[in-house]
C-alpha cells in the first residue's frame, strides 16, 4: 500500500529565519510559522485559534531565498513533509520535535507578500 507524507501550510512567520551551519558546510534555515482560524461562537463573538509549526529547510536554494527575503510577519506558502526528530535535553531526558521539512525536490516555498 502506498503512503503520502505531505504538508501544505499558509501562514505568517513568528520570527526572522534562523540559519545554522552543518558539519558538511551546508546551511539549515528554520523558522516558526503561525496558521490561524477564526469563527463566530454561539453568542456571535469572534474567536480565533493559532497553531505554531516549526519549519526546517535543507534545500540550498530555498534556504537562500528564505534567509534573504523572509522576515517576521512575512506571509508564505510552505509545502513539505512531516518529520519527528528525537533528541536529548540537558537533563538527559528524550525529547521529540515534529517539524515540517523542506528538502530536495519535495519542498516548496512561495512568498505571498506583495513587497
Amino acid at each position: 500500500m502506498a503512503s503520502i507524507n505531505k504538508v501544505i501550510l499558509i501562514g505568517r512567520l513568528g520570527k526572522d529565519p534562523e540559519v545554522r551551519s552543518m558539519s558538511n558546510g551546508g546551511e539549515v534555515v528554520s523558522f516558526s510559522l503561525a496558521t490561524s482560524e477564526s469563527w463566530k461562537d454561539r453568542d456571535g463573538n469572534r474567536q480565533e485559534k493559532s497553531e505554531w509549526h516549526n519549519v526546517v529547510i535543507f534545500n540550498e536554494n530555498l534556504g537562500r531565498i528564505a534567509k534573504q527575503y523572509l522576515r517576521k510577519g512575512s506571509s508564505v506558502y510552505v509545502e513539505g513533509q512531516l518529520q519527528t526528530r528525537k533528541w536529548t535535553n540537558k537533563e538527559g531526558q528524550d525529547q521529540y520535535s515534529t517539524e515540517v521539512v523542506l528538502q530536495g525536490f519535495n519542498g516548496n516555498l512561495t512568498m505571498l507578500d506583495t513587497r
